[in-house]
């Protein structure tokens, strides 16, 4: 779980360490622009487009209607919403979800620690980062799913943790093959991806 006071973080910060830090990112300009940090790097992703929001929102619907008929299961959330992993590591994923049994990590302002599941809408802006530098932090920060939706090929990319804590591919899904997307975090969820990237 984040802490504010540091006194836990694994990585010391030496006189010389010129990454930027979560005291760096609250003073970032609200311009509609989404900021995050990955190691202390300041990448800034201009504003979604149509499609993104649509995915977006298609998705936001599927999951929170499958938690509001099953009370108790967890809660989801639309960016901007930050996410603190390290001092160093701020995100603001298209979408996560907390589980029941991560209710310590969500505050009134953030999250402050690894959400069970992270879903991201690849872009030509950010499919760099999103395929490589955040699932670099989404593995080591203890994200138990990621999923990588690119609507560019009408595809979703699925990794999920695994008991020996390796964080693989487990599925690659498309709207071609008819394929529906499952998660053993919400069990029952499915959500056709001819449906999804209709």
């Amino acid at each position: 779980m984040y802490d504010d006071t540091w006194e836990d973080t694994p990585v010391q910060l030496l006189p010389h360490d010129r990454r930027l830090t979560y005291d760096d990112f609250l003073l970032f300009p609200d311009d509609g622009r989404r900021h995050e940090l990955i190691d202390g790097i300041h990448h800034v992703t201009p504003c979604p487009n149509t499609r993104h929001q649509e995915l977006v929102g298609r998705l936001h619907f599927e999951i929170e209607s499958f938690l509001r008929q099953h009370p108790g299961t967890g809660r989801v959330f639309l960016a901007p919403f930050d996410v603190l992993f390290t001092r160093w590591d701020v995100v603001e994923p298209d979408l996560l979800y907390i589980a029941a049994d991560q209710a310590e990590i969500l505050t009134s302002k953030n999250v402050q620690g690894a959400p069970a599941l992270v879903i991201e809408i690849l872009s030509p802006g950010t499919r760099r980062t999103d395929e490589h530098a955040k699932r670099l932090l989404f593995e080591r920060g203890g994200v138990r799913e990621y999923w990588m939706v690119d609507p560019e090929f009408d595809a979703v990319t699925v990794l999920r943790r695994q008991p020996d804590g390796s964080f693989p591919i487990v599925a690659s899904l498309s709207r071609a093959g008819c394929e529906v997307l499952t998660t053993p975090l919400l069990d029952h969820l499915s959500i056709p991806l001819t449906d999804l990237f209709a």
